[in-house]
């Protein structure tokens, strides 16, 4: 026992030597004797804990383990995520506009179309007193802007640069050749999804391009077996369908006059050899009798 005044300083414990016997506990013999001071057991707990805190941080900073770690990410992990979801967005309206362009086509193809005439009878007039009306958005501005430059750059592709308002040409103004000559065995009837005219000719007839333009769809759908589809200036279409046979492929430049088909009876919507042919202007079927004589 120590006094007061006598009473050992902290240093001084911290110093003081102690004895760690190890000894069997039945037999007592001792298995070892270890000198220790607390401050070599101190040092040794310090050090232990400050390699074990440097250990975790390496393997957090350094190794894939830090993305387990609640508020400690990679930041280029994070880019590219949001990369990577960009992409994924942009993919996902390309997928969209292509399938949204797909199901135009084939509705143009198999005559699946809503008419002016459809749209009429299901809006109610206007009151003569309302003074209603309704400006573009911006969007549609600039889709309008964009679709002006398109035509532009399709005209000169044409190679029509210098005559680039004959998309404005009223169609009486424009001049068709007959794809065949033959009998009209079915008038063109929009009411019942009938968009064109059948003509009835000799079997093997070539079918021929009413103006010149690019060959835009060359395929066979069940419907419609073999067709050919034709873009032409004026924002003009032109389908040839019920083919035995294709001519051009997709891609093709066509002159006025030239063979791009032979006349058949292909697809389940045909019950005899006949060319199905459609006059499409601006995105509406139009009647082929009207400007063309067959």
């Amino acid at each position: 026992m120590y006094d007061n005044e006598n009473q050992p300083s902290w240093w001084d414990r911290m110093k003081h030597t102690y004895r760690l016997v190890i000894m069997n506990n039945e037999t007592f013999e001792e298995k070892g004797s270890y000198k220790l001071t607390l401050l070599n057991v101190y040092i040794v707990i310090s050090t232990i804990l400050v390699v074990f805190f440097v250990i975790v941080f390496c393997l957090v900073a350094y190794t894939p383990l830090r993305k387990y770690v609640p508020g400690y990410g990679d930041g280029n992990v994070d880019k590219k995520v949001l990369t990577l979801t960009q992409e994924l967005e942009t993919l996902e309206k390309e997928f969209n506009a292509q399938k949204a362009y797909a199901d135009n086509f084939r509705k143009m193809l198999v005559g699946d179309v809503t008419t002016e005439e459809d749209i009429d009878q299901n809006i109610e007039p206007a009151s003569p007193d309302s003074n209603l009306t309704i400006s573009p958005s911006e969007d549609e501005q600039s889709l309008r802007k964009e679709i002006d430059l398109k035509d532009v750059g399709d005209a000169a592709k044409l190679g029509r640069a210098t005559n680039l308002n004959a998309r404005d040409v009223p169609l009486e103004q424009l001049f068709f050749l007959p794809p065949i000559s033959g009998e009209i065995s079915a008038e063109f009837m929009p009411d019942k999804k009938h968009y064109g005219v059948d003509i009835l000719a000799p079997k093997n007839t070539a079918i021929k391009a009413v103006m010149d333009g690019y060959v835009f769809i060359s395929d066979w759908t069940v419907e419609t077996g073999n067709t050919i589809g034709i873009q032409h200036s004026n924002n003009i279409i032109t389908f040839y369908k019920h083919n035995s046979a294709l001519l051009k492929k997709t891609g093709s430049f066509v002159k006025a006059g030239e063979a791009v088909a032979i006349i058949g009876n292909t697809g389940t919507l045909s019950s005899g050899p006949h060319l199905h042919f459609e006059l499409w202007h601006r995105g509406k079927p139009i009647n082929p009798t009207a400007f063309i004589k067959f």
